[in-house]
């Protein structure tokens, strides 16, 4: 899908994060350990271990690795993005051009983190777009946001009713049983090993 997903959720004493941030091509002696999703509910978590029943029906044991990083998401609003805003959105292709599934606003810091727009596994024939808002215009079904990033232009439409969020703190404390995660992990023999958890709290939920 793409090279590896998420940086470190952590930039120092702040919590952030991001829907989804692609590194450089690598070469082939370079090649890092295929990357996977894993979307769900915590089941348990104990010392370094996270068990989640994932989207699909199976329980999974994620090993978090040394030093993992952890952050929430909390609601924003369409009205909140603006020009100059670095944005992560999930979207799918439609007439006209593609239709959000989801909006990922990024903290200052983060801005130019990941930019692209790749491959997304959220639904089938999904992308990600990691992007500067050129303008944002609200228009008779919603918004529509025309975003930059190498040079090129994407006009994605955001329907009423599209989550929208962006990134908060978290605690240990928050991953309780049935908490939602999105956890971008490295496929291992043993099983997802993970570097960050995004762990849903006050009853908004990780959407990417």
């Amino acid at each position: 899908m793409i090279k590896t997903i998420l940086p470190a959720l952590l930039l120092g004493p702040t919590a952030i994060a991001s829907a989804a941030l692609p590194a450089a091509p690598v070469h082939a002696e370079d090649q890092k350990a295929e990357q996977i999703h894993v979307r769900g509910s915590i089941v348990t978590y104990s010392g370094s271990t996270l068990k989640v029943k994932t989207r699909e029906g199976e329980t999974v044991d994620v090993t978090l690795a040394d030093g993992w990083k952890l952050a929430s998401v909390a609601n924003a609003a369409v009205t909140d993005i603006k020009p100059g805003d670095f944005v992560g959105i999930a979207s799918l292709p439609r007439e006209g051009g593609d239709g959000a599934l989801e909006v990922l606003i990024f903290p200052p810091a983060m801005k130019g983190a990941g930019e692209g727009s790749y491959g997304w596994d959220l639904k089938p024939n999904s992308s990600m777009t990691n992007a500067t808002v050129a303008d944002a215009v609200k228009g008779v079904d919603g918004r529509t946001v025309t975003v930059s990033y190498h040079g090129k232009e994407k006009k994605i439409a955001i329907p009423d009713g599209t989550p929208v969020v962006t990134i908060a703190p978290a605690t240990k404390d928050d991953l309780v049983p049935g908490a939602v995660v999105f956890i971008p992990a490295e496929k291992a023999a043993s099983g997802p090993l993970a570097h960050q958890v995004l762990v849903g709290k006050n009853g908004v939920v990780p959407p990417m």
